[in-house]
């Protein structure tokens, strides 16, 4: 996946500034996808350039003007010819799994101080997860087709976050149990 389906995907439905997308960028497929105000603004720029957005500009009293960008007909064909083509298994590329792999070089205390860090950012993850499914998806039998397939990334999201802390658990009994 490039940025460009991300951003465009973003922007479907819900046209907004370049600031906005980043806020909801953040909010949404920024927890599967990562990519800073740099990217996202050099991206906007070749998006609009292409033909795939639009940009509106309002002018402002006491602020810059700000831009307002839309996916146009040709962006959303293209993000619907993205779609349509088979997605690869994206690969595990995560640090703790090559530390951990290599662990016997390092007292153990090492490593399962570090487990630790990482099992309360996933619970943090998981919590915030779980604030957006109470807030937005309280019923998610009458959502939206829209809402429906945001739900499902959502509950994709929990579901990692479980196994995760499920395996993290093993993981330090295990650690803790060995001499």
């Amino acid at each position: 996946m490039a940025l460009a389906h991300a951003i465009l995907a973003v922007l479907t439905g819900n046209p907004c500034s370049g600031y906005d997308l980043r806020k909801n960028f953040e909010g949404s497929v920024g927890f599967f996808w990562r990519a800073t105000f740099q990217q996202v603004y050099r991206e906007l720029a070749k998006l609009e350039e292409q033909g795939l957005l639009t940009a509106e500009t309002i002018q402002q009293s006491q602020r810059p003007d700000k831009r307002i960008y839309s996916v146009t007909p040709s962006g959303q064909q293209y993000l619907q010819d993205w779609i349509a083509q088979p997605a690869p298994v994206s690969p595990i590329k995560d640090d703790l799994l090559v530390k951990l792999f290599v662990g016997h070089l390092v007292p153990r205390s090492i490593l399962l101080g570090e487990l630790e860090q990482h099992r309360q950012a996933h619970l943090e993850q998981l919590a915030t997860y779980e604030v957006i499914t109470q807030k937005y998806f309280p019923e998610a039998n009458r959502l939206s087709p829209a809402g429906k397939f945001q739900y499902l990334t959502l509950r994709n999201g929990i579901h990692y976050e479980q196994a995760w802390l499920a395996w993290c658990a093993e993981t330090i009994d295990f650690l803790s149990s060995e001499k």
